[in-house]
């Protein structure tokens, strides 16, 4: 006898299939196929795994890139400039020597708790510091001035003893150099070391520089008369200020020095110029008598 409930059921058009979704099964030994990484994810995954790792561990070099780029990069670039024309261990020298005379200004200013840059070099003008604060008075900023030329020449010292002892002209050389640029920056000119000096003793000291050592270095250093004139105008706004305003408190009470501080400015500051005049004429006689 035939069952009808079954013969509907098989009558009956089958239910549409559902699709079928992979199972999955832990003892499948496949292992999944990661999709292929573009050309621009493999070029930039170790860029950033480089760059996290110099964020971890390279801090402390980060947090000096800057003082590396203008006072390491600048003293290179007048290093190559100077070793054109000189020879690099000449340049290499010198470039020494002017970092010692501008690091004289800035232990002096830090004594004083000015905040101050590191010495930026640029080829044929020499190289500075800038105060990120205008000194408290006259004695200060005499300080600060007399700070390099005092490095400086010690610099130059040690270099003329060397040369004495090794019997090297290089040496003496620099040191002729070393004596001659510290000199040639005790002129009392603003925005030379000179200018910033002799405000302790008398701001009436830039017009001696400025009517008869100018003149004076135009005639005996003719090749460097450009340089020499744009430091004269560099120092004629100053110059005009302080003679404008001289009446004025602030400006009283900013040039007010003790007859100490005077006295002393002045021993120190025409001694130096005095035993960097003898220093020029000894090293150029060793060097005549070396190359002699």
């Amino acid at each position: 006898m035939s069952d009808d409930s079954n013969w509907d059921r098989y009558s009956q058009p089958p239910p549409p299939e559902r699709a079928r979704v992979p199972e999955f099964r832990p003892w499948d030994s496949r292992e999944p196929v990661a999709p292929e990484k573009s050309w621009f994810q493999k070029l930039i995954a170790p860029i950033l795994a480089f760059g996290a790792m110099i964020l971890k561990f390279g801090a402390p070099v980060l947090k000096f890139l800057p003082l590396i780029l203008k006072t390491g990069g600048s003293m290179l670039l007048m290093i190559g400039t100077y070793a054109l024309f000189y020879g690099w261990k000449f340049a290499l020298g010198f470039v020494v020597l002017l970092f010692i005379h501008e690091m004289g200004h800035s232990l002096v200013a830090r004594w004083y708790r000015l905040p101050v840059t590191w010495p930026v070099f640029i080829p044929f003008l020499g190289a500075q510091i800038i105060l990120k604060e205008m000194p408290k008075n006259a004695w200060v900023e005499s300080m600060v001035g007399y700070g390099g030329p005092l490095l400086g020449t010690m610099g130059g010292l040690v270099s003329y003893l060397i040369g004495v002892q090794t019997h090297s002209p290089l040496f003496i050389a620099l040191a002729n150099s070393a004596f001659f640029l510290n000199l040639f920056n005790l002129v009392p000119i603003v925005p030379l070391d000179g200018g910033r000096v002799v405000t302790a003793i008398s701001p009436w000291l830039w017009i001696v520089g400025l009517v008869i050592l100018v003149p004076w270095l135009l005639w005996h250093m003719s090749g460097a008369g450009i340089f020499i004139l744009f430091i004269v105008i560099s120092s004629l706004p100053r110059v005009w200020g302080q003679f404008k305003r001289r009446n004025e408190p602030e400006m009283v009470r900013y040039y007010e020095c003790t007859g100490v501080q005077r006295a002393t400015v002045s021993v120190a500051y025409f001694g130096l110029v005095l035993f960097l005049a003898m220093a020029m004429s000894e090293t150029h006689e060793a060097l005549i008598v070396l190359a002699g």
